[in-house]
């Protein structure tokens, strides 16, 4: 028989507020082989990130993968960490915290904002029953990927539904599918990149657009992350006004033999080098903050590559991370995905929302209501 969460805490009256819930993919809980182990087993068992066959992929992934490769993401782990820890938890702690400000600012309504990670701590259902608990009745999902893909995306939709199946008294819910053409977030990346320039004599030889990679075989299913990549690109180059021979999209962090998407990030790099190309920039729009990806792969490992090969400056554009512009954009994207909801109507009152509240639960009492 299934059993589904009680709302006890419930009582009439009580202030019904918008739960806004950012979601990002999430990280080992410290740079060692055993956290690492235990957040790659939880990761790239996930069918939305490995279509493969369970039982073959089962064996493939405990008998090989994870006997091998948490030694090796530790070491790499161990180069990004904090005192705060990881990067992309409190980078995306501290976006939570501006982004709530700035909204309670903005639509003067009872708006949470909280965080979570696909995999690994804070889980999704902890910060969703956290949000429902706080008296949440509205939740606004917002997958902290601006290009949609079934392997990440989606499998945040899987998660939240999963979690939603437990629950007795369902909240209305929205979902940000993605948000890669927004003007808003085009907005951002290009005040940031322009930021970035404005303290150099000089603009790069070639900006290099590099965005996370996916099999080859995702896309030719369907999945249109490639389409998205190549637009979110288009649209800030335009807005640079950058000539096509100054800017590239590539893809990085590719894992096995098969086909990724192409063409890849570090044969660019070296491209880029023996072509004579003397300074790149580049920039990870695909990733809200940043993380092992961007700070090690990108900062460390593609910069050691093109100057090892030649090339002489080499600058990592920083994400947008908790900066005023993109803690704007993701402002214009709740109040625009939230629209309808009491919080964002014109006219919204919370000391009027009050006086309702009390009338509510003086009826409730005199009905026999418990609380």
């Amino acid at each position: 028989m299934t059993t589904y969460l009680n709302h006890t805490t419930y009582s009439h009256g009580s202030k019904e507020r918008l739960g806004v819930l950012l979601v990002n993919l999430g990280s080992p809980k410290a740079p060692t082989e055993k956290a690492v182990r235990k957040y790659l087993a939880e990761f790239l068992w996930d069918p939305r990130v490995v279509e493969t066959s369970r039982p073959l992929w089962w064996l493939i992934l405990n008998g090989i993968i994870l006997r091998f490769r948490p030694r090796h993401s530790a070491a790499l782990y161990k180069k990004i960490w904090t005192d705060e820890g990881s990067p992309l938890i409190s980078i995306s702690k501290l976006q939570a915290q501006k982004l709530e400000k700035k909204l309670q600012a903005k639509i003067r309504g009872n708006v949470l904002v909280d965080v979570a990670m696909r995999y690994g701590k804070p889980t999704i259902r902890d910060s969703m029953r956290g949000l429902r608990s706080a008296g949440a009745k509205r939740l606004l999902i917002l997958p902290m990927y601006p290009q949609y893909s079934a392997t990440t995306t989606a499998s945040v939709f899987d998660a939240v539904t999963s979690e939603l199946q437990s629950w007795r008294w369902l909240p209305d819910m929205r979902f940000i599918n993605s948000y890669h053409d927004h003007p808003a977030y085009i907005d951002a990346l290009s005040k940031t990149i322009i930021n970035y320039w404005s303290n150099r004599d000089s603009k790069p030889d070639v900006l290099v657009f590099s965005f996370h990679g996916l099999p080859r075989k995702y896309v030719d299913k369907g999945d249109p992350y490639f389409c998205h990549c190549h637009k979110t690109a288009r649209l800030v180059a335009k807005k640079l006004l950058l000539k096509d021979s100054k800017w590239k999209v590539t893809f990085q962090s590719r894992v096995g033999n098969e086909e990724w998407l192409q063409p890849y990030t570090d044969n660019t790099m070296k491209q880029l080098a023996h072509q004579g190309v003397k300074s790149v920039d580049v920039v990870c729009p695909g990733f809200s903050a940043d993380c092992l990806e961007t700070l090690e792969e990108i900062n460390m490992e593609n910069r050691d590559i093109f100057i090892s090969r030649g090339g002489i400056e080499f600058d990592y554009i920083p994400c947008l991370n908790a900066g005023d512009f993109h803690i704007n954009a993701l402002c214009e994207l709740v109040i625009q995905h939230s629209f309808g909801w009491p919080e964002t109507m014109p006219g919204w009152d919370a000391g009027l929302q009050a006086v309702e509240a009390n009338k509510t639960r003086e009826r409730a009492t005199k009905m026999g209501a418990g609380q």
